[in-house]
């Protein structure tokens, strides 16, 4: 019998010896999918060994009310659900106890899910071999609901890989996958982090460093907020997302367009270059959620405008950004609302830049106040909208600068399109809000 005791030194160590078991499976139609966010340490290495794409399957456990350590089941993307019903008969956990616990956990995976992947989609997974990888097995049921969805994306075949796990786990999660690998099964098991010398928790951005890595791209720029929190504003509580890596030399503030909200994807995905760059940013909903729906309110540039400078102003009220130099960032009907902050704030608003927007709403008077350099970035085939940013233009009698993406449409949903306007920002932005910009300014091509 096995003795309880160390196996690994920490998750390298664990990755390191579940990859030499697995040396049959190298082969170019291979994928490795972690479990974020413990399994992603040991993944990166069996992902390394194998010469395989690292990709992760967000699964959330489902605790026990009063033993959250307890799995009852677990949930991933797709809408995934798996549920032990012998712990949670034993645990006399009722339908709305689970209801309750799965809605927390939900919105905590969908979170992740955001911030790990961020807009990137999934890796193809149709008619490949998929090793899903944890740091160990205990209930299983995260192993399972795992299994579940690489399955339904259309894994050929499903191989399930952890460092450890009961002595038991192969009769638990036979059906579950094709094959199954562990290094050590040991017996008595109560805990995986008992055979890990060093099992502290492995957090986001050592989570972004490695599948950054993994895709062969510098790693993101280390974090030292990234919270959601609720930003009063104009006699509403208003939701946003704060993102501040370490040493930020700005803070960008986000006015989505008509009909989006602070998980627009677009947005997001900008927001991610600029905190690549070193740059703050603030997404936020300009509506709450009953007025979203009043499509008066989405056009009213004044509401937006108003709320958008009370949001900015309270930056200075959070020690993380009170001394960053500010810009905007405003899309469609959200530049209107950009550029009417920067006409009211002056020379508080650094710069501003305008996606896929529509500036002319802003309003002549408006437009001829702002003093901050305005850099509007339209796509090529969107036409109607070029000749409304050309008027706008017009208008302003600050620096400004017309930037037209080829073969893009209003929405830069054209490939690479998005990542040239997220460029255009970040160097707009980088030449105008530190104080010493990083070599010598200049207007984008």
């Amino acid at each position: 019998m096995h003795v309880t005791g160390i196996n690994f030194t920490d998750r390298t160590d664990a990755g390191r010896r579940l990859a030499a078991r697995l040396g049959h499976l190298r082969g170019p139609g291979t994928v490795v999918v972690a479990l974020p966010r413990g399994g992603v340490p040991v993944a990166a290495e069996v992902a390394a060994a194998l010469g395989a794409p690292l990709d992760i399957c967000v699964i959330r456990k489902l605790g026990v009310p009063y033993q959250p350590e307890l799995g009852m089941g677990a949930i991933g993307e797709d809408g995934v659900r798996v549920l032990n019903d012998q712990v949670m008969r034993v645990a006399g956990v009722g339908a709305g106890q689970l209801a309750e616990v799965e809605r927390a956990e939900r919105a905590e995976l969908e979170r992740r899910a955001r911030r790990y992947r961020g807009d990137r989609p999934p890796t193809d997974l149709r008619g490949r071999t998929v090793v899903v990888v944890d740091d160990g097995v205990a209930t299983g049921s995260t192993a399972r609901a795992a299994c579940r969805i690489v399955k339904a994306r259309g894994a050929a075949r499903v191989v399930l890989a952890v460092p450890v796990a009961p002595r038991d786990w192969t009769d638990r999660l036979s059906d579950a996958a094709d094959e199954l690998v562990c290094v050590s099964t040991p017996s008595p098991f109560f805990a995986i982090g008992e055979f890990y010398r060093d099992f502290s928790q492995t957090g986001d951005d050592e989570v972004l460093r490695l599948l950054a890595a993994a895709r062969g791209e510098h790693p993101h720029a280390p974090t030292e907020v990234d919270r959601e929190l609720t930003v009063p504003a104009a006699g509403v509580l208003l939701a946003g997302r704060l993102t501040v890596p370490v040493r930020a030399a700005g803070v960008v503030v986000f006015a989505h367009g008509s009909g989006s909200s602070r998980h627009s994807p677009r947005n997001r995905h900008v927001a991610a270059h600029l905190n690549r760059a070193g740059l703050a940013t603030l997404l936020f909903d300009l509506l709450t959620e009953a007025e979203e729906p009043d499509r008066r309110k989405v056009f009213d540039v004044d509401l937006l405008g108003t709320r958008l400078t009370a949001v900015a102003g309270r930056l200075a009220d959070q020690e993380e950004t009170r001394d960053l130099p500010l810009g905007l960032f405003g899309a469609s009907t959200g530049a209107a609302a950009a550029l009417w902050t920067a006409a009211r704030m002056g020379d508080g608003v650094r710069a501003v830049v305008s996606r896929g927007g529509r500036p002319d709403l802003a309003g002549p008077e408006r437009l001829a106040a702002v003093t901050a350099p305005t850099l509007l970035v339209v796509g090529g085939r969107d036409t109607a909208v070029i000749e409304l940013n050309r008027q706008a233009q017009s208008r302003l009698r600050c620096e400004s600068v017309l930037a037209v993406v080829p073969h893009a449409g209003h929405l830069f949903e054209e490939p690479g399109t998005l990542d040239q306007a997220a460029e255009l920002a970040r160097d707009w932005f980088l030449g105008r809000l530190p104080a010493d910009p990083p070599g010598p300014p200049g207007d984008p091509a």
